[in-house]
């Protein structure tokens, strides 16, 4: 049996299958990248939620997984060589499991890179700038009178979905034929854009077709409609 009792993370949220991935998370857009990757891969694992109505990503045991106090992070007990690794950033994430199933990341070098190219596409444009348009839009930000903030993040916004709309424009998916963790990176975010930052019509959403119509095949996905749900909230 592995012995996880190392990890600070583990006396808030005890493993009852510690043999299992253990998966310490909220369903947000970055959250969800990870179980939705765990759900397609069949890799084990046993979710937590990490509740920030009650700063649970605040407290020393979840700093002591990840010092930078966001969601997801990991534990795989069976990490490299056997030995447990702990991980956090949904990217570094979802890289690892790819690795690690044989699943969803292209076995060619030259189609690894560009993969992870557009992982990085979205961890550095489209999450930060889809999450500033929500906050401007739908939270504290609306009550500015100064609507330039709002306007900036919407051009950009914009911007971003252009070129992942071009870029789909004669591909069923980011990378082709081929659905990677490219998809399962960006398309969470496409979905909370319109849905819950209700932003679609801020953003022209219907001028980005091949961007809704990549949506809609992700969303029909099993894997996907079940690991957005995951963790369940309380």
């Amino acid at each position: 049996m592995t012995d996880l009792s190392l990890f600070p993370i583990t006396r808030k949220w005890p493993a009852r299958h510690p043999e299992r991935i253990q998966l310490y998370s909220l369903p947000t857009p970055n959250g969800v990248k990870v179980s939705i990757m765990l759900e397609e891969t069949g890799l084990p694992y046993e979710p937590h939620l990490v509740s920030f109505d009650s700063n649970d990503q605040t407290s020393p045991e979840f700093l002591s997984l990840n010092p930078n106090n966001k969601i997801p992070a990991i534990i795989d007990p069976n990490g490299p060589d056997g030995k447990p690794l702990p991980l956090f950033e949904s990217g570094a994430i979802l890289i690892y499991l790819a690795d690690k199933s044989e699943r969803f990341m292209p076995q060619d070098r030259a189609g690894r890179y560009e993969t992870i190219q557009w992982l990085m596409f979205q961890m550095g444009g489209i999450g930060p700038m889809f999450g500033q348009l929500g906050f401007f839009n739908k939270f504290a930000g609306k009550d500015y009178e100064d609507k330039r903030p709002r306007d900036r993040y919407v051009a950009e916004s914009k911007r971003l979905l252009a070129v992942l709309n071009q870029r789909l424009a004669q591909r069923q998916w980011i990378m082709g034929d081929t659905y990677t963790i490219a998809d399962i990176a960006t398309f969470p975010w496409v979905r909370n854009l319109i849905g819950f930052y209700e932003a679609g019509d801020l953003v022209g959403i219907a001028d980005f077709p091949h961007v809704t119509r990549a949506l809609a095949a992700f969303l029909a996905r099993p894997a996907v409609a079940k690991g957005l749900t995951i963790p369940q909230r309380g």
